[in-house]
C-alpha cells in the first residue's frame, strides 16, 4: 500500500499506513500560513479490500464548520469525481472505500488542474470574440492570465465587467465556474451571450492564483498571502497576482466585478455582500 500526493495540487502527510482499516493522515499547511483544509493524494493498494481512511486534526483547520456533513470526492481516472462515503467526528474526517482499482484519487473538491487551467487559456484564445493578455507572472514564475471577450476598438459605451476566480486556490469549483461561463460567452450561436456582448466587453482572469493551486494550498499563494485580503496594498514582493489585476482594472475601468469563490455547505449559488465598495448604495 503506498499514498502520495506528489503531483499538481496534491496535498496530504502519512502518519501512518500499513494497516487497510487504520490509514492515518493529516493536511499539510499552506506555505508560510496557519491555513489548511485542503487534500488531494492518491491511494496504491489492493482493490476490493475496505479501507478506512482517517484524516486528523482538522479541529484547527481553516474552516471547521465546513467538515459538518461533508463528503470527499475520489476518482479512478482523474476525469469522472464521485462522493464516498465521510463522516466527521469533531477533529478526524473518516473516509469509508473500497476500490475497485489499484489506483484511487482523494480530493477536498474536484481538482482543477494547472494543465486544464492552461488548456482553457489556449483554447479561448482561439475565438474570433476572444483575446489573451499576459498581466505579469507569479513569484513561482507562472503566468497571469487574462482573457478579454469582446471588441475593446468598439468599447464607446460599453460596459466594462470583470471576472476573477480562485483567488483562493483550494476553491476548485470557482474555475469550473468559469470553464462554463467561458463557454457560452464564446458560443457564436448562443442568444443570450450575443446579447451581452453587445452591450458589454468581459474581462475573464480564470485563475488568480495558480501557485496555491499548484502548491495544494488551500487560501493563499506561493509565501502564504491570502489574496483577497490584498486590494488596498498589492505588491510585487507579496501579491503580484493583484498588483497586476488591479493595474489592468484601473486601466480599463469597471461597472461590474464578479469575484467567484466556493463553499463547502452552500448547495446553490448565492451573492455576497458588496458594502465595502465605495459606490455600494441602497439601489
Amino acid at each position: 500500500m503506498n499514498i502520495t500526493s506528489q503531483f499538481d495540487s496534491g496535498n496530504i502527510h502519512v502518519i501512518s499506513a500499513e494497516d487497510p482499516n487504520n490509514i492515518k493522515l493529516s493536511i499539510n499547511k499552506d506555505n508560510q500560513s496557519e491555513f489548511y483544509q485542503w487534500f488531494h493524494f492518491k491511494l496504491h493498494s489492493t482493490p476490493f479490500v475496505n479501507h478506512l481512511i482517517h484524516i486528523e486534526n482538522l479541529a484547527e483547520s481553516a474552516y471547521p464548520d465546513g467538515w459538518e456533513g461533508y463528503q470527499a470526492v475520489a476518482s479512478y481516472d482523474r476525469d469522472t469525481w464521485f462522493r464516498v462515503d465521510t463522516e466527521f467526528n469533531g477533529d478526524t474526517l473518516s473516509i469509508d472505500f473500497t476500490p475497485e482499482y489499484d489506483n484511487v484519487y482523494f480530493a477536498y473538491f474536484a481538482p482543477y488542474s494547472y494543465e486544464r487551467h492552461l488548456d482553457l487559456i489556449a483554447n479561448a484564445q482561439m475565438s474570433f470574440d476572444c483575446k489573451h493578455e499576459l498581466l505579469g507572472e507569479t513569484l513561482d514564475g507562472r503566468e497571469i492570465n487574462l482573457l478579454v471577450i469582446g471588441d475593446e476598438n468598439d468599447s464607446e459605451g460599453k460596459h466594462k465587467i470583470w471576472i476573477t476566480a480562485r483567488q483562493h486556490p483550494g476553491e476548485t469549483m470557482a474555475e469550473w465556474l468559469v470553464e462554463g461561463l467561458l463557454k457560452r460567452l464564446l458560443d457564436d450561436t448562443d442568444g443570450v451571450a450575443r446579447a451581452l456582448l453587445d452591450t458589454c466587453i468581459f474581462y475573464v482572469v480564470p485563475n488568480m492564483n495558480p501557485d496555491g493551486g499548484v502548491r495544494g494550498h488551500l487560501r493563499t499563494n506561493a509565501v502564504g498571502v491570502n489574496l483577497n485580503r490584498e486590494w488596498q496594498s498589492p505588491s510585487l514582493e507579496k501579491s503580484p497576482e493583484v498588483f497586476h489585476v488591479l493595474n489592468k482594472m484601473q486601466s480599463t475601468g469597471v461597472d461590474a466585478f464578479f469575484d467567484i469563490h466556493g463553499d463547502e455547505a452552500l448547495p446553490y449559488n448565492f451573492v455576497a455582500g458588496s458594502e465595502g465598495n465605495p459606490n455600494y448604495n441602497e439601489r
